[in-house]
């Protein structure tokens, strides 16, 4: 396994291309990335992939935000295992940029602007995204399904539930 970097990287040219999909958006933070931008990993064994953390706190974050004044140093923090995926690494680091250019939201034109510019690996290319699938499979209580109609058991491989039985192709009901 290849050794982690000291700190995480900030691929060249990342930023203004996130500033020219923005610059029509509401990103009152968007000229304060270049400066006020710090990356750092996360510690082992946290959960998520990635945060942004704003040094004010929220009433300080949205005066600024309503001013279009600096929002201080911003922190974004990476997980160390995105040191192994190079496509998955862009995407959380994209994600969190726009949350640190002031789009704090999960909502639709998030996902849209992290897909334009990052597109999160599929499934089948990235190792990681596996190994955190199958934590979650792990954890859950249904180990197999069993179609509610015919009968027909199979290994449960993915988290959501199945929408048909593969045996019959009804539509699944657990038994």
């Amino acid at each position: 396994m290849a050794s982690i970097s000291k700190t995480p990287s900030m691929p060249d040219g990342l930023i203004e291309e996130i500033k020219s999909l923005l610059k029509e958006k509401n990103a009152p933070f968007l000229n304060h990335l270049n400066k006020e931008v710090k990356l750092i990993w996360t510690e082992k064994g946290e959960t998520r992939l990635g945060f942004t953390r704003f040094e004010c706190d929220h009433n300080e974050l949205f005066r600024r935000r309503r001013l279009r004044l600096s929002p201080g140093p911003i922190t974004i923090a990476l997980n160390p295992i995105l040191d192994r995926d190079e496509a998955l690494y862009l995407h959380t680091l994209v994600h969190e940029l726009i949350h640190a250019a002031g789009l704090t939201d999960h909502d639709d034109e998030h996902s849209s602007l992290v897909s334009k510019i990052a597109p999160a690996p599929k499934l089948r290319d990235s190792e990681i995204l596996r190994e955190l699938r199958q934590q979650v499979l792990e954890k859950l209580p249904e180990r197999q399904w069993i179609c509610g109609d015919c009968g027909h058991t199979w290994e449960r491989k993915r988290v959501s539930t199945p929408t048909r039985c593969p045996k019959c192709a009804k539509f699944f009901k657990n038994k």
